[in-house]
């Protein structure tokens, strides 16, 4: 597993009925790699995992490392209201063929540091996988410090990235100046992707990737390779798009894009409903004038 590049948070398809179009997960899974993504993330917060049984999980993991092959490495999410879940999720990944683990702190209760850790420590330790931390204090109230990301790393040698999602860019150099290159660390946040990998980051868990592969590989490279004159042209085009990650309601708006590229549908599983009214009308203008201006 090498942590590195970007790597779609996919998101999960629903037919009419609601189950899983593993048909179209395939295909799209292979849209993703064909324009340059390194790797296939499934079972998200943009998978709706929460929403998803265990054993819908695993048959979405099976998909993507059988639609794949051996071209990209496949990695799964690993959340859930307990640790033995979380355990059991992980162990199931590692049998049908994933090649890394993206690990979440447990739905609901929010422990304290001795608590997280030992979360944590029990589903790293629970598979030979490598092991991304999904750090996501906005969304999950569980905030791994830097200091507490160093002290994981001494602890677990499978623990090789980090997925940070605080916004802010400054864990990016503190992270670096803690642990230096034994942990890669990626960005999950997508408006900030130009700003944490001037400050050293070397990956990217992309929400509009889903939509728009092309336009966020090349971005993506193009900061790696230090063009930020050429990668700005394409950011400024992107950021009103990117913002769509950032609200509370971004799997309804990323699936809607995906509609309006022809690569999905709008679909999503209750309690979660699709945009209506106004509210969607906004998020299609935005969707539609970027569509219109996509750079060529």
């Amino acid at each position: 597993m090498e942590w590195r590049g970007v790597i779609p948070a996919i998101t999960t398809k629903f037919n009419d009925d609601l189950t899983v179009d593993h048909e179209f997960t395939a295909k799209f899974c292979n849209w993703q790699v064909d324009n340059g993504c390194t790797g296939i993330m499934a079972l998200g917060s943009l998978g709706e995992g929460a929403t998803l049984s265990h054993d819908e999980k695993v048959a979405i993991l099976k998909t993507c490392v059988e639609a794949v092959g051996n071209r990209v490495p496949v990695v799964a999410g690993i959340s859930a209201l307990s640790t033995a879940e979380s355990i059991q999720l992980a162990k199931d990944a590692q049998a049908v063929g994933c090649s890394g683990l993206m690990v979440l702190p447990a739905y609901v209760y929010k422990g304290d540091w001795r608590e997280t850790r030992a979360h944590f420590e029990a589903v790293f330790q629970a598979t030979s996988l490598s092991c991304m931390l999904y750090n996501n204090p906005i969304a999950y109230a569980v905030d791994v410090l830097p200091e507490q990301l160093a002290e994981l790393v001494d602890r677990n040698s499978n623990l090789h990235s980090v997925k940070e999602s605080s916004s802010d860019v400054r864990r990016v150099t503190a992270i670096r100046h803690l642990i230096g290159d034994r942990i890669a660390i990626f960005v999950g946040v997508d408006d900030a992707i130009v700003e944490a990998i001037q400050a050293g980051a070397v990956g990217w868990i992309a929400g509009l990737v889903n939509a728009f592969p092309k336009e966020s590989v090349d971005l993506f490279n193009l900061c790696m390779e230090g063009k930020f004159d050429e990668a700005d042209a394409i950011y400024k085009w992107f950021l009103p798009l990117l913002k769509l990650d950032v609200v509370p309601k971004f799997v309804q708006l990323i699936k809607l894009t995906q509609q309006e590229v022809g690569m999905g549908t709008e679909r999503v599983r209750p309690p979660r409903l699709e945009l209506v009214g106004a509210e969607r009308e906004v998020a299609l203008a935005t969707i539609r004038t970027g569509i219109a201006s996509r750079p060529r």
